[in-house]
């Protein structure tokens, strides 16, 4: 059974927060979804650690500022150093001690080292692993969309352009009949070989509980990021990445220079994936953030649970 929170942020943003598992677990695994997604992406990752790990390991998600069943937000703080500083909040909020896991599928990987960038004390105080999936530490430097390099230009100019008109738009969110008549474009998009009916649908229901705020707003913070110096701070740290290789937006390249980054960290590259790999892969992904908490688990005395 899951529980549901609130964290209210400084300016005034309340963050929706789901939570599994005992507030005095060992370790507690946060997860962060993608841009214009919710915390309901990890659905079957909750039920698999829930079933590898019981009650040792607490298992939070929440939806960003701007997206699921957050509120929406003043469009300046529509950026990744804004969505690192409200990762800071959250960790203090949930899991005020004992070890932290964190995992980011796209957006949410770009998070977590805005996380560890600005915060780094904090960071280092509380991190003891990390996950990412589908994501990138070098902006959009290899979004090619699966296309000639012309045509990824002329598709990013008009991605960067309507991103800025959407941004202007406030907390309206895009109409469900659009939504359905694009799915053929989102399913191109974000899935690879395979894409289960109920994920399209879960995926789309997501996007429209997105402000047009949040899905043009941060697409210039995302597309600027670059912290692989960052990553490279990290490289103690049990670590996984994983990528589809039919991933249009953050292709295996992107995860290839995270995994150079962090040494040690364990790549997985899944054949015929696109982006949403914790919908294509769950398997896969449960299993990577398995390994990175059992790692973790290994350092920490039974007799000294998280609060």
């Amino acid at each position: 059974m899951s529980e549901q929170l609130e964290v209210r942020l400084p300016d005034g943003v309340s963050l929706h927060v789901e939570a599994t598992g005992p507030a005095d677990a060992q370790v507690t695994a946060i997860l962060l979804h993608g841009w214009t997604l919710d915390g309901r992406a990890w659905h079957r990752q909750l039920a698999g650690l829930r079933e590898h790990f019981g009650d040792s390991v607490r298992v939070v998600t929440y939806d960003a500022r701007g997206h699921g069943r957050s509120s929406c937000m003043a469009l300046r703080t529509a950026t990744l150093a804004q969505l690192g500083d409200d990762l800071a909040a959250v960790v203090d909020e949930v899991a005020p001690a004992g070890p932290v896991v964190l995992v980011g599928h796209s957006m949410g990987g770009m998070t977590v080292m805005e996380y560890a960038h600005r915060h780094p004390e904090h960071f280092a105080a509380r991190t003891a692993g990390l996950v990412f999936v589908s994501t990138t530490a070098e902006g959009h430097t290899h979004t090619a969309y699966g296309l000639s390099p012309r045509i990824a230009r002329l598709i990013r100019l008009a991605e960067t352009t309507g991103a800025g008109v959407l941004a202007r738009c406030g907390s309206w969110r895009p109409p469900r009949a659009l939504l359905r008549a694009l799915r053929p474009s989102i399913r191109w998009m974000l899935f690879g070989d395979r894409c289960e009916p109920s994920d399209i649908r879960l995926v789309t229901s997501a996007v429209a509980r997105a402000s047009l705020r949040s899905i043009g707003g941060f697409r210039a913070s995302i597309g600027d990021q670059h912290r692989l110096a960052t990553l490279a701070a990290l490289a103690h740290l049990p670590a996984a990445a994983l990528v589809g290789d039919r991933d249009r937006l953050t292709p295996p390249p992107c995860a290839e220079s995270i995994a150079a980054a962090l040494p040690a960290t364990e790549l997985t590259v899944c054949p015929g994936a696109g982006h949403m790999l914790m919908m294509e892969r769950p398997d896969e992904v449960t299993g990577a953030l398995a390994g990175v908490l059992r790692r973790v688990l290994a350092d920490v005395p039974e007799a000294a649970p998280a609060a």
